[in-house]
């Protein structure tokens, strides 16, 4: 599926999951609206994501996290080209679990 732009019509997914209040509310909704494959291949991202910007290795974030090359070097360059945002993210969390 090809990267596009948010549309008019998609707005309420995103108004909805800013709604959730809990952790566990989040994963249920997740666990709701994605395959289970989806859902793994987002926590696989995410975590590939952090290692990234911890300054782990392509090798170990793959021992890891079972990410294949082309998985690491697609989120490394949304890291590095994409909007920021899961950088913000990963800074927000490493803040508030004191790892500054």
């Amino acid at each position: 599926m090809a990267r596009r732009d948010k549309k008019a019509h998609t707005e309420e997914l995103y108004k909805a999951i800013l709604t959730l209040k809990t952790e566990e509310e989040c994963f249920k909704f997740f666990k709701d609206v994605c395959s289970d494959s989806e859902l793994l291949a987002m926590e696989q991202r995410y975590n590939v994501a952090k290692m990234l910007e911890e300054g782990k290795t392509y090798l170990n974030i793959q021992d890891a996290t079972n990410a294949s090359t082309a998985t690491i070097s697609r989120v490394g360059r949304a890291l590095t080209d994409g909007t920021g945002v899961i950088g913000d993210v990963l800074r927000r969390l490493g803040d508030e679990n004191g790892e500054a």
